[in-house]
């Protein structure tokens, strides 16, 4: 048990956004969780760098897109710290492909790990924070494509609309149990994930000159309203999604 201090999981918490909000989580006072997929030297880079800030770590392996291996990590989450405070919901994956060139397996994939691991990831959080008599909360990151169409983006786009759509059933379902339930939406964020898209470069300047404040969006701009979110202020805000993209989305 962690006595007094209160325990969050963030997915993907090893490297990029993930790891800004596991760092901002541990400043608070929270015992972390860091859940990734394939990089265990990110991982127990991100663990020092959490433990160094007084935080007890337990670094969990799983692809959140198994439903089985979800609840492995919820089962070992419980046996660790008998608790769950916070999740956020921020691995992320995709095919980043044309919508004619898109397969099935690539459809599935990015709906796995980007929608589904969204329900059952709250379904097993929001039994631990039954557990405790305390309730809890859950912030997801989107990204605009829910809302705009972006070059080889159909997959994920798609993917994330689900996210936020969960959001607000999660918000109106699990607000009986004192869980609050909302997402954050960002631009364009230079992180590793960002190195995969083919025209990187373009939407990077494009974004950086057209954005009304100025520059791109960065992790911490990210991490700074997924605190806000999980924070008394914002208790009554639910099942909303924060667009924090510097006024992008809001130019045709």
């Amino acid at each position: 048990m962690s006595g007094e201090r209160k325990v969050a999981l963030v997915t993907g918490g090893s490297r990029g956004i993930g790891r800004v909000i596991a760092r901002d989580l541990a400043e608070q006072g929270y015992d972390l969780v860091i859940n990734f997929l394939r990089n265990r030297t990110a991982a127990k880079e991100a663990a020092a760098e959490l433990e160094a800030k007084g935080a007890r770590v337990l670094l969990v392996k799983a692809n959140v897109g198994d439903v089985n291996k979800i609840k492995e990590m919820f089962a070992e989450i419980d046996n660790t710290f008998g608790r769950l405070d916070i999740l956020v919901n921020n691995a992320a994956s995709g095919v980043l492909r044309p919508l004619m060139e898109l397969e099935e397996s690539h459809w599935d994939w990015t709906m796995d790990i980007n929608s589904k691991a969204l329900l059952f990831c709250a379904q097993e959080a929001a039994k631990l924070m039954m557990k405790s008599g305390e309730g809890g909360k859950i912030v997801s990151i989107s990204s605009l494509g829910s809302i705009r169409v972006l070059d080889n983006y159909t997959a994920v786009g798609v993917s994330k609309a689900a996210l936020e759509a969960l959001t607000r059933y999660l918000a109106v379902e699990l607000a009986p149990y004192n869980i609050v339930v909302n997402a954050v939406s960002g631009g364009a964020v230079d992180t590793d994930a960002l190195k995969h898209f083919p025209n990187r470069d373009e939407l990077l300047r494009d974004a950086a000159e057209r954005t009304p404040a100025g520059r791109i969006v960065t992790p911490e701009d990210l991490s700074n309203a997924v605190m806000f979110l999980l924070s008394d202020k914002a208790w009554m805000i639910r099942g909303q999604t924060l667009i924090v993209d510097g006024g992008l989305s809001l130019l045709s």
